[in-house]
């Protein structure tokens, strides 16, 4: 794979202060498909020096030539579909029909929101004898995660131009090739040199130096709860603003007299997708006593279709694999019933773990309890509604989630009482200009839509 040997700073490609590389690993034959260079404190500080020097002028610049910027860079996008896909493929292992049509195509689909949101969005309203003025924050720190490498970079970058902030952005170790070609395509779509600019590297030095450099605005990061704590502590101590997307463990409650097959189904498929390396994946199924074992008979049944190497790709690297199939053995001592799958690797060569489902889960098992983060589902059992609320609402998390109902109204007065920051009711469909984000220990703060592109403003009130 095509991979730059340096950093994408100021409009440009530079050198990397240090000799230091890091070696992409194609996970699902374990061979070293490129290097990128590990950035350092002094690579991010020279980002964060040509950001702080592009914003005024970025911020200055009115925002319907903004829109036209970032439409610019959804076209680059669409038009480097194919090239975004094998690159997504090789270094995360997703099978190419996934690659194109999610982490391929849902950032175009997120950018083009962005483009449209830039040129009718309101940055000023009347109040009373007040003008309100909605102002770009600054220059923004974004971290992000390798399981949508494109999508997240996307959900943070395209918000943050259409506010008028600049962006540097540290890409997980991972997949970095493809945040190399979306600064690729930053620089194709003509965005003015400094606005975006881009430094590899690994969490614990590159990542760490930008979320706690001085010249950072905001920190906009999507990964674990664990390091998002981290970033929080960080930020505060410099009182400094961010925007958090974390775990979860969402629930999937099926209530009584819905269409049990659609659901286990769609259940099993949301599990699976992306081989279960999901934050939003809806881990915990919730099926009432009585209906139960059909349940897990039409979800054994279901997930014997995922296929490892087929519709099921490896995870991302060694350690996730052993760590997933940690939390299968785990399920299996604690007493949860394995329906399909297991810990054995179903293959000699890369990191796959078999798609695995458990039943008689209870909620208080760490599998019910813990991100997994791999393809393993849970079918848990409650008595009544209030029983399943209970279950549903009794972790940590509350990022998203799904109801099932007979008819809307039962599902919907359902979601209601959920403690998460998402639903899809009876199979709704994926709308890029919802509000994403999550409740409790799944973050502060929401991607997507107008409220995504409000992470990125600051508020100032003209009295007259």
């Amino acid at each position: 794979m095509k991979a730059h040997d340096g950093m994408y700073i100021g409009g440009e490609w530079r050198p990397a202060s240090g000799q230091d590389t890091i070696a992409v690993v194609n996970p699902a034959d374990e061979q070293v498909v490129g290097h990128v260079p590990a950035g350092t404190a002094e690579d991010v500080d020279a980002a964060v020096r040509a950001a702080r020097a592009a914003f005024p002028g970025w911020a200055a610049t009115p925002p319907a030539e903004r829109a036209a910027r970032i439409g610019a860079l959804r076209d680059v996008l669409a038009a480097r579909k194919d090239e975004i896909a094998e690159t997504v493929t090789a270094e995360l292992g997703s099978p190419l029909p996934l690659s194109q049509m999610v982490h391929a195509g849902v950032p175009v689909l997120v950018a083009g929101s962005y483009a449209e949101l830039a040129a009718s969005y309101s940055f000023e309203e009347k109040l009373g004898n007040s003008t309100v003025l909605l102002e770009p924050v600054g220059v923004v720190g974004a971290i992000t995660p390798w399981n949508y490498p494109l999508h997240q970079i996307v959900a943070k970058v395209a918000p943050a131009l259409a506010a008028g902030c600049t962006v540097v952005l540290k890409p997980a170790e991972d997949t970095p090739l493809t945040a190399q070609l979306f600064a690729e395509a930053t620089q194709e779509a003509g965005l003015p040199a400094g606005v975006f600019n881009l430094v590899t590297g690994i969490g614990a030095v590159a990542g760490q130096a930008l979320a706690e450099h001085e010249g950072v605005d905001l920190v906009s990061f999507t990964g674990s709860t664990a390091v998002g704590k981290q970033i929080g502590a960080t930020a505060g101590a410099a009182v400094k603003r961010v925007a958090l997307e974390l775990g979860g463990k969402s629930a999937n409650v099926i209530l009584p007299g819905a269409d049990l097959a659609k659901a286990v189904n769609v259940g099993v498929a949301n599990v699976m997708s992306n081989s279960g390396q999901t934050c939003s994946a809806w881990t915990r199924m919730l099926v009432d006593a009585e209906r139960y074992e059909e349940a897990v008979s039409l979800a054994a049944t279901a997930v014997a279709k995922y296929v490892p190497g087929e519709r099921v790709g490896p995870l991302v690297n060694a350690k996730q694999q052993a760590r997933v199939r940690g939390y299968i053995e785990k399920g299996i001592e604690e007493g949860a019933r394995l329906v399909a799958g297991g810990p054995e690797a179903p293959k000699e060569q890369g990191y796959y773990v078999s798609p695995t489902v458990f039943a008689d889960v209870t909620p208080d098992m760490t599998i019910a309890q813990e991100e997994i983060f791999g393809p393993v589902l849970s079918i848990l059992r409650y008595e009544d509604t209030d029983d399943a609320l209970r279950i549903a609402n009794g972790t940590v998390y509350g990022l998203a989630g799904a109801v099932w109902g007979a008819d809307e109204e039962q599902a919907v007065a359902f979601a209601r009482r959920m403690d998460t920051g998402q639903v899809d009711i009876n199979g709704g469909r994926f709308n890029p200009l919802a509000p994403f984000g999550g409740y409790k220990q799944s973050g502060v703060g929401r991607e997507l839509g107008p409220h995504g592109l409000s992470e990125y403003l600051q508020t100032k009130s003209l009295q007259f």
